[in-house]
C-alpha cells in the first residue's frame, strides 16, 4: 500500500532555452525529462543542467508546476 503523502514525487523538467515555431506562436520548452525528487530534502523547485537534443547543447532544465 502506498501513502498519499510519500516523500518521493515524480516531476518533469523542461528546457528553458529551446523554442519551437509553429504558426507565428513561440512554444517554449519542447524537450522534457522526468525524474523523482525527495520532497523533504528539496522543497524548492529543481534546476538541473541537462542535454537538450533540440538545442544540441547542455541547457538549464527547470521543474514544471503541477
Amino acid at each position: 500500500m502506498t501513502k498519499s503523502k510519500d516523500a518521493r514525487v515524480t516531476i518533469s523538467l523542461e528546457c528553458t532555452e529551446c523554442i519551437q515555431k509553429e504558426t507565428d506562436d513561440k512554444i517554449a520548452g519542447i524537450f522534457r525529462y522526468t525524474t523523482q525528487k525527495n520532497r523533504r530534502n528539496t522543497p524548492t523547485r529543481l534546476e538541473l543542467k541537462k542535454y537538450c537534443p533540440y538545442c544540441y547543447k547542455k541547457t538549464i532544465h527547470k521543474e514544471l508546476k503541477k
